[in-house]
């Protein structure tokens, strides 16, 4: 990332399957750690929306929309606590080359649509990245409860309240950039998942677990540069 962004995230389903740690550890760089819950692992799929991408700074006017669709597990670089994605799937073909190059995150180009359905979210995902592993998720989703702050539930703040995310450099060193926003507001969810090969992509097969779903109408972020993480000096 050259400048800080600003942007903010919409319509969020958070699918969360617990797993064991092993199967995680195995796909991190050496670097980083598994970060568990009750002894659990977690791997998350995350589809939404990006809306008025733009620079820090500028109005959101001048911003860009971008539908995106992460595969991501909750890790740990020196006791600091962080996200790993497997994966970002997204629809911009400057965004994706813009994140690949610039932020060090493994994007891929896809083809998605995000659209209003009876009160709920209708998302669509087929990954078209040349070379890559085809990916294709479909899903129904949207609340089904009354609505709670994140940090009043330990595992909800666990799974959501992240505000640093971790990768690997091409050089394998460990990168991060931070975020801020405001505590989530959460839903419980519902959802129905017609299509889902992410995990295969990623070399994972399906969790076996029932997942723990959250829905979120979203919050505003900001996002600083990518930076290289030297032990001791976040």
């Amino acid at each position: 990332m050259v400048v800080p962004l600003a942007m903010g995230w919409r319509h969020l389903l958070f699918e969360n399957y617990p797993v064991d740690p092993a199967v995680l550890d195995a796909h991190l760089p050496d670097a980083l750690d598994v970060d568990t819950f009750d002894g659990d692992g977690w791997l998350s799929v995350v589809p939404f929306t990006n809306v008025d991408v733009r620079p820090k700074g500028l109005p959101a006017r001048l911003g860009f929309d971008l539908p995106e669709l992460n595969l991501r597990t909750y890790v740990t670089c020196d006791g600091e606590p962080g996200v790993y994605f497997f994966s970002l799937d997204a629809q911009g073909v400057l965004g994706v080359l813009g994140a690949r190059v610039f932020q060090h995150l493994p994007y891929f180009y896809a083809r998605i649509s995000l659209e209003g359905e009876d009160g709920k979210v209708r998302f669509d995902s087929r990954r078209l990245h040349p070379g890559d592993r085809p990916a294709h998720y479909t899903a129904t989703y949207g609340p089904s409860g009354e609505p709670f702050q994140s940090t009043e539930d330990p595992l909800a703040r666990f799974l959501v309240e992240r505000y640093r995310l971790y990768t690997q450099g091409r050089d394998e060193s460990v990168r991060y950039a931070n975020v801020d926003h405001e505590p989530w507001t959460l839903y419980p969810a519902e959802a129905t998942v017609d299509r889902d090969s992410l995990f295969a992509a990623s070399g994972f097969e399906h969790p076996d677990t029932e997942p723990v779903l959250y829905y979120s109408p979203g919050v505003d972020v900001t996002a600083t540069r990518s930076k290289r993480w030297e032990t001791g000096r976040p």
